[in-house]
């Protein structure tokens, strides 16, 4: 299973977390500094425990505002044809 997880921080703090970040390894796969209602968008890969249990270590560090998790699901549309 994939994830985006929308982080907010606070101003000046993001080369900070984004150096905390780095150092946890097991689910994140990439990590991203972005421009828009986010600061950082992390890209998470393993079971819903294990993306959720980093999204509440997350919420531990301080410089942390806000987070949004965006999980990926599979949808049939119909759209493509056999």
């Amino acid at each position: 299973m994939r994830a985006l997880c929308l982080i907010t921080v606070k101003p000046g703090k993001v080369d900070n977390v984004i150096t905390i970040l780095r150092k946890v390894r097991k689910t994140l796969k990439e990590i991203m500094i972005v421009t828009g209602r986010a600061d950082i968008i992390v890209v998470l890969q393993g079971t819903i425990d294990e993306i959720n249990n980093i999204v509440i270590d997350f919420k531990k560090i301080k410089e942390i505002v806000s987070t949004e998790t965006l999980i990926e699901v599979e949808v049939d549309l119909g759209w493509s044809k056999p």
